[in-house]
């Protein structure tokens, strides 16, 4: 990502107009980033912004009603609701609301931009933040019923004082490898027996030497069964059907978005699974996935089982786990959904 130094900003926002691409696509197209495609559009429909969560995220709230997009390569969610209860922190802030739940880290929001582009059906307005890589962490796309009074005064609140069309952008860093230590095998089998929360087990890898996927391919069962691929959509089929309310998680390095209640329609088109419901939409790159995970944390509420999908480069997919709320307890139902599923 290192050519738009060879190409003007004129040049990139011309391909814009001509292609029909995604910005994402035809920034890679151009051997850009999606950050420097958009950074090429300051002063003509995009305003570069203060992009720390603490200064942006409390003046998302005025917006009102919009859509939230989080994204990695494989997976992408979208919610609709307004942002509000916002928990600041060093490593790690929060949104908790019912629709807009967000982990948020702030080390990972290096630049953001409030951005009005023109389309077919009108003109569109987003807030939209990369990392250092110029990669995507989070999107926050107006409706029609959002505060645009707001917008234009959080464009002049939140100005960066550089408006420069051009982006400066690092390497973008690999996906951590899986990482195993069969000579602790012994030790995180005890040690994941005593956990009380799941927050703990990446402490725990961690300690060990290991990650997330590495320890999941040496623990055995009861621990963590590996899963057929075939049995996301199975399992995404089975919400479905048994209206089983679900935990799912898709995140990035910069940001982790979360959905809390059932699926309601599955809609498959080409290589892509789709979720279309009201105020939630999900798109899964389905032939991204490679290894599939039922994994059985304990916590101080009982077990927590999640079903955990990852791509070719090891990265995590997503997670899904059963819900619990005020009104029913949906987890045993998702433990023996979780429990009938193909191995691998």
């Amino acid at each position: 990502m290192t050519n738009q130094a060879q190409l003007l900003p004129a040049d990139i926002r011309q391909a814009r107009i001509e292609n029909d691409l995604r910005d994402r696509d035809l920034a890679e197209s151009f051997g850009i980033s999606e950050g420097q495609l958009v950074a090429a559009h300051v002063g003509h429909g995009a305003t570069r912004i203060a992009s720390h969560p603490d200064a942006l995220i409390p003046e998302i709230t005025g917006l009102g009603e919009v859509m939230a997009l989080t994204r990695n390569n494989s997976c992408v969610i979208e919610k609709v609701g307004i942002y509000e209860n916002y928990h600041p922190g060093k490593h790690a802030a929060m949104t908790l609301t019912p629709e807009i739940d967000l982990r948020i880290f702030p080390g990972q929001w290096v630049s953001a931009f409030a951005v009005e582009r023109e389309t077919k059906t009108g003109l569109r307005r987003s807030i939209q933040v990369f990392d250092a890589a110029g990669d995507a962490i989070h999107k926050i796309h107006l409706r029609d019923g959002s505060h645009l009074d707001h917008f234009e005064a959080l464009k002049k609140k939140l100005a960066h004082e550089d408006q420069s069309e051009r982006l400066s952008v690092e390497p973008r860093k690999p996906v951590e490898q899986a990482k195993s230590n069969p000579d602790r095998l012994e030790e995180l089998r005890t040690e994941w027996a005593k956990l009380t929360d799941t927050h703990q087990f990446l402490r725990l890898v961690s300690r060990l030497k290991m990650n997330r996927l590495g320890a999941y391919r040496i623990a055995g069962e009861p621990l963590a069964r590996k899963l057929s691929v075939d049995a996301v959509n199975q399992m995404l089929e089975a919400v479905k059907d048994r209206e089983l309310e679900i935990m799912l998680f898709v995140g990035n390095r910069g940001c982790i978005e979360i959905h809390g209640g059932p699926i309601q329609s599955l809609k498959p088109m080409g290589p892509w699974q789709n979720i279309l419901d009201e105020g939630f939409n999900l798109h899964l790159r389905a032939d991204h996935i490679a290894e599939v995970w039922a994994v059985n944390k304990p916590t101080a509420r009982g077990p927590a089982v999640s079903v955990e999908v990852f791509d070719s480069q090891e990265g995590l997919i997503f997670q899904i786990f059963g819900r619990h709320n005020n009104g029913r307890d949906f987890r045993p139902e998702w433990d023996a959904l979780v429990a009938s599923l193909p191995s691998a």
